[in-house]
């Protein structure tokens, strides 16, 4: 079917088509169950098929590009890809041999020329992208000055506007910086407080780590693997600082915490008096927080100190042990030596009272042939 001046004019073999409009499938001679509705509406077919346009000039230039489909002015203009939606004025107007890509909007993925797989919904979304693939756009000039970064997904007005050659990036109603890469953002520095659904109560692996923000909102945890330090030197003296401190308890305000629960710990004011180091302060520069994981870090430097204290000590005492028990293994040696020597005593004396015994013996029978005469024999 063709009605208006020229429509189908080189139509050869072409079948089932439709054009409506001046010039609508003006070149096409095989390609079959187009349909173009507006003037010069894919003028340049002569190939594709199953392609549908909508709006003046809309898929002008497709030649042999098959599935497309263009409702709005222009939309498509300069495509000869496969697989492409466009819905809004000049949406899709560059793309040569872009696949896949669905734009909602006007202008929206206007540049685009060889990316493929780009979703963009909102007006002048993704208008710069050149041959970034896989991206998401949903939001008026989300990811608007992206060229060549591929998988980045916006959401939101504005969403991802500052983002150019980047990958892997998320940006939630937020615009997203320059040169990210595989970084995740999520709305802006509005937000008072966040909620995520399905982490409380939940259990994490043993690789678990504890996670940390800081003032910018970025989340990450502390790394402690050798490769990512310089400058490492004991704690020494630095630890003792600790000693000062005071614990207390305490309940935060009713505003912070309803459940008003008994809370322990320390008082930043009062620890930054001791270390400063040991503190955090906010965006505004003001005391936030302790830093409880460095408080630890000295903790154990403490008990390490005293550890070694005790073990310098129980080896001093087993060295004095050992001293008394060599000093008791001479005392007994003494004492058995001693023992020894009196019995030896005792078998001497013995042996003398024997001997002065005999002596006594001796001097009465010496006595006693003394007093008696002696008798001369007369031979």
């Amino acid at each position: 079917m063709a009605i208006g001046f020229q429509a189908l004019h080189g139509d050869t073999t072409g079948t089932q088509n439709t054009a409506t409009g001046y010039r609508a499938l003006f070149l096409n001679t095989t390609g079959s169950k187009s349909t173009a509705y507006g003037s010069q509406a894919l003028y340049n077919n002569t190939t594709g098929g199953n392609n549908v346009a909508t709006g003046f000039s809309t898929l002008f230039s497709n030649i042999s590009g098959n599935n497309n489909t263009g409702d709005g002015d222009r939309a498509l203009t300069f495509n000869n890809g496969n697989d492409n939606t466009a819905t809004g004025f000049n949406s899709l107007y560059n793309n040569r041999a872009g696949n896949g890509n669905t734009a909602t909007g006007s202008q929206a993925l206007f540049s685009n020329t060889t990316g493929g797989g780009n979703t963009a919904i909102g007006a002048i979304a993704l208008p710069g992208n050149t041959i970034g693939a896989g991206n998401t756009a949903i939001g008026a000039f989300a990811l608007a000055n992206n060229t060549t970064g591929s998988d980045n997904i916006a959401l939101g007005d504005t969403a991802g506007l500052f983002l150019t050659t980047g990958d892997n990036n998320i940006d939630i109603g937020n615009n997203g910086v320059a040169g990210d890469f595989d970084t995740t953002r999520i709305e802006s520095s509005v937000q008072g407080a966040i909620y995520l659904a399905g982490i409380a109560g939940q259990i994490v692996g043993a690789g678990g780590t504890t996670c940390y923000v800081d003032n910018d909102g970025k989340l990450g945890v502390f790394l402690s693997s050798r490769r990512f330090k310089t400058d490492i030197a004991d704690i020494g003296a630095a630890s003792e600082a600790l000693l000062a401190l005071r614990p207390v308890t305490f309940h935060y305000k009713p505003e912070l915490d309803k459940t008003c629960i008994p809370q322990f710990g320390l008082v930043a004011e009062e620890v930054a008096q001791v270390n400063p180091d040991l503190v955090t302060r906010d965006a505004k520069g003001e005391l936030s927080t302790v830093r409880y994981e460095a408080v630890n870090a000295m903790l154990l430097n403490e008990f390490l100190k005293e550890h070694r204290k005790i073990e310098q000590q129980e080896r001093q005492i087993q060295e004095e042990h050992c001293k008394v028990q060599e000093q008791q293994v001479t005392i007994n040696k003494l004492n058995s030596t001693v023992a020894q020597q009196q019995e030896e005593m005792k078998v001497f004396a013995a042996s003398l009272k024997k001997q002065a015994s005999q002596i006594q013996k001796v001097t009465a029978q010496l006595k006693v042939s003394t007093a008696t005469p002696q008798i001369v024999s007369d031979q």
